[in-house]
């Protein structure tokens, strides 16, 4: 019994194949609107995932163990930040926190051997560097012993502006600011860049928090970096942490951001966006269906005169219907796959110019080739009935 139904199921196949070899041009051209369609499925599921991706990496990259903490003014005040918080206050508060610090920050020029960069200027309390995962080329960080001194650590990109072939930037040299002469006692690696923490590290020049006054005749706290000891409840540290820093300030508000939350927040809007992209490949999808159907109907047409003669030798209805029927899976399984190849290649490059790095989405193919076989057998089966309840004398009278 099976091995009839192998048979039968292998003769179908191959008298679909012929018959859409039979129709030429016409059959192509379904196929090529089926390909663009399947692709277009695949292609922008992958572009969607690949985009929330490099975007949630940006935050991913830094720890979802950092917290960034601003200080907007309440109602209408206009007093200004204090120029320094009790930060091991808030530590012993929180005891979750493993490293805390505060940032003061400014911007002006660098000038080293009659050299002159732009800069960020900022006031660093000592533990900012395991706060920030800053990693250090050479040199050291700031420590609790250099708040007199007249000591810098500077940005990567910093460096290389001030230097030059021949003369380099290294340790142990003078940079002015001002009227000051500042020590360099460390050079920093190149940072990953986050759009969380205000500081670009690269860009900046590191100097002790109470040194801010020699620059900035009215220096103040503008963000305090928080890093939890691993497996912490991020929200629960920063609601707490937010209420230690709240009562050293009477005129400010204590905003602390929460990595994860924003993370999650992406990736709402991520789903959103995958829907939306899902939707236009649906639509130019269903304009690949159509054109099957068309295809199919033609096919019918033209085939009366076959049908009747099947019909005549003992063919039943289902029999019609699932040879066209099959006719129309077989042509839009051919666009699928084909469709995939092609998706995942526009896909692969989009990601490659965009300089993103690619990673298959897990949806992309199955709803790609399944989204598509199902509007093949949508749009196949009105052909298909239409076929099989035709009358045997009627289909046999066509010429």
């Amino acid at each position: 019994m099976s091995l009839r139904v192998e048979q039968s199921l292998s003769q179908l196949l191959h008298e679909a194949l012929v018959s859409l070899r039979t129709l030429g041009k016409r059959s192509i051209l379904a196929l090529l609107g089926i390909v663009i369609g399947s692709s277009s499925v695949v292609a922008l599921i992958n572009i969607g995932h690949n985009a929330a991706e490099d975007a949630a990496m940006i935050f991913k990259d830094m720890g979802t163990d950092t917290l960034v903490a601003q200080f907007p003014p309440k109602g209408s005040s206009s007093v200004s930040m204090p120029p320094s918080l009790d930060l091991e206050a808030v530590r012993k508060a929180v005891p979750e926190i493993a490293h805390i610090g505060a940032i003061s920050s400014f911007s002006g020029p660098v000038v080293f051997q009659g050299r002159t960069a732009n800069a960020g200027l900022i006031g660093s309390t000592p533990d900012l560097k395991d706060a920030m995962r800053l990693s250090l080329r050479e040199g050291r960080f700031l420590s609790k012993f250099d708040a007199g001194e007249t000591y810098a650590v500077i940005g990567d990109q910093t460096a290389q502006a001030l230097s030059v072939p021949g003369d380099p930037l290294q340790l142990g040299d003078h940079e002015r600011i001002n009227d000051y002469l500042f020590l360099i006692v460390g050079i920093l690696h190149n940072q990953p860049r986050s759009m969380l923490i205000p500081v670009q590290a690269n860009e900046s020049l590191f100097i002790p928090a109470q040194g801010m006054r020699r620059i900035y005749s009215a220096p103040q706290v503008s963000n305090v970096v928080i890093r939890a000891t691993p497996g912490q409840d991020m929200e629960r540290i920063a609601a707490n942490a937010a209420a230690a820093l709240r009562t050293q300030l009477t005129d400010h508000d204590v905003d602390i951001q929460v990595p994860q939350q924003i993370i999650d927040g992406m990736t709402r809007q991520s789903r959103t966006f995958a829907y939306l992209l899902l939707a236009l490949g649906a639509i130019s999808l269903v304009g690949g269906g159509v054109g099957v159907m068309n295809v199919m109907l033609m096919n019918v047409s033209e085939r009366r005169r076959e049908i009747g003669i099947r019909m005549a030798l003992g063919a039943r209805q289902r029999d019609i219907r699932n040879l066209f029927l099959l006719e129309a899976v077989t042509l839009t399984a051919v666009g699928a796959l084909c469709g995939a190849v092609v998706g995942m290649t526009a896909a692969y490059l989009y990601a490659w110019l965009s300089g993103w790095q690619f990673s298959l989405a897990v949806a992309a193919l199955p709803l790609g080739v399944g989204i598509t076989l199902l509007v093949g057998l949508f749009f196949g089966i009105y052909p298909a009935v239409s076929a099989s309840r035709l009358q045997p004398v009627e289909a046999l009278r066509d010429e």
